[in-house]
């Protein structure tokens, strides 16, 4: 599944980024790599939320959650 389509309090796995090489460079230095666990916080309209990364908040929009796939927690 795609990160847009994950609940507000829910959390998942990163498994693939198909971003512009640059934003999934920018993305990485922030600690988001293959197996790091994400809490979505809230979500606001479109796609746009805010998630919960290795204890910091980040606010993401709709180009980039929808590129994001991710798996469930286990």
């Amino acid at each position: 599944m795609v990160l847009k389509d994950v609940d507000a309090g829910q959390s998942c796995v990163v498994e693939h980024m198909e971003l512009p090489p640059q934003m999934e460079r920018r993305l990485e230095a922030l600690g988001m790599t293959r197996e790091s666990v994400i809490t979505v916080l809230n979500r606001k309209g479109k796609g746009i939320m805010i998630i919960k990364l290795r204890g910091t908040r980040f606010a993401l929009g709709y180009n980039m959650t929808k590129n994001i796939t991710v798996r469930e927690v286990r």
